[in-house]
Formats: structure tokens, C-alpha cells, sequence
């Protein structure tokens, strides 16, 4: 089963609201609202999708406590990015000083921002195509690094700001770089 967009028609506009309490009636969903409406439903992944995206998230849960530097955040957290989409990482994570500059009714709901970093991990049932471009729109609105991990050919998409996407085939790690300094993810549990 493959993710799949209903447009709302313009006649119809689903609000910030609106679309918060649609995700609460259908915990069992994962959802996601595109900038110009669309209303993304995400079917849940595979045995194998789950456990690879469970060994990253927690390679970065490990380096964040260790480190201290910011928050970290499951596939389950919702942004509300500048451009009006909603949007839901696989794994990502916030500088302290940005989560420190949120109101507690501000980190209750979608984080009006975009992460820091983001981890998009390709399952069977994701287009490639359209996980490239929600990884540039995550760009657009902010992010510093982002990864696209495609574990069907066993490559990376590296994404930076104001540099073309980089592709490495089969690394053995992945560097946190200057964003999160002394984190490697290692990637011999995702190949």
C-alpha cells in the first residue's frame, strides 16, 4: 500500500484546527498536511521499515542524551512548517535553543517550525520521487542537514543548504557534521 494525497478542494479549507483534530479522532493514521491543502495518509510500514527506522531513531536518541544539545523526536511528531505544510519526519531533531524559544502550549501541539535535521528512511511503500521532494521542501523552510535513506539500492541523499543534494552508495556511517557534532550514524543494521 502506498501513501496516498486527497485534495481538498479549494471550495473546501481545512484549517490548522481542523486538521489537528482530524489526526487525534484517527490516532491509528499517519498524516500529514501538504502547503497547498493536500491531505497526505502514510499506511504503516513492515516489520522490516519499522525495525531499521527503530535502530537509526535510536542511534540519534543515544547521541542527543549523551550530548545534550537539543531535542529529538520520533516519526510521530508533527512540524508545521513555515510554508503552512504539516509534516512528519522518520527521525529529527531540534536545537535547544530553538525548542527552549517555544511557549508550552507551542510544544504541546505541531512544533511551528522546521527541524534541524531530518531522517527520511524509504519504506516499500514510499515514491521516491515524492520523498525528494518533501526532503527539499524541509530545505526550503530551514533544515540544516537532511538524509534520505533508500534502503532498496542502498544509497543516501544528503541534503544541505544552498548545495545540490549529494547521492553516496552503500556507506558504512553517515556523518552529523557541524549540526550534530560527533554523531555517525551507523548503517550496517539498515543494509
Amino acid at each position: 500500500m502506498v501513501a496516498l494525497t486527497l485534495n481538498v478542494p479549494s471550495t473546501i479549507e481545512l484549517t490548522l484546527k481542523q486538521f489537528e483534530q482530524l489526526a487525534i479522532v484517527n490516532p491509528d493514521l499517519r498524516l500529514e498536511l501538504t502547503a497547498i491543502g493536500g491531505l497526505v495518509i502514510m499506511p504503516p510500514t513492515g516489520g522490516e521499515t519499522g525495525q531499521r527506522n527503530s535502530d537509526i531513531s535510536g542511534q540519534l536518541w543515544y547521541w542527543n542524551r549523551q550530548h545534550n544539545l537539543g531535542k529529538d523526536f520520533d516519526s510521530s511528531t508533527g512540524f508545521r512548517l513555515p510554508n503552512g505544510a504539516v509534516r512528519a519526519p522518520d527521525a529529527s531533531w531540534l536545537e535547544q535553543t530553538r525548542w527552549d524559544a517555544l511557549t508550552p502550549t507551542q510544544r504541546q501541539k505541531f512544533l511551528p517550525l522546521c527541524p534541524d535535521f531530518a531522517i527520511e528512511l524509504l519504506s516499500p511503500s514510499d515514491d521516491l520521487e515524492q520523498t525528494q521532494t518533501k526532503m527539499q521542501e524541509y530545505l526550503d523552510n530551514g533544515l540544516r542537514l537532511g538524509w534520505l535513506i533508500n534502503p532498496r539500492n542502498c544509497t543516501v541523499e544528503i541534503y544541505r543548504p544552498g548545495q545540490e543534494t549529494e547521492q553516496v552508495v552503500s556507506p558504512k556511517t553517515l556523518s552529523g557534521e557541524t549540526v550534530l557534532p560527533e554523531f555517525t550514524l551507523d548503517l550496517s543494521r539498515v543494509w
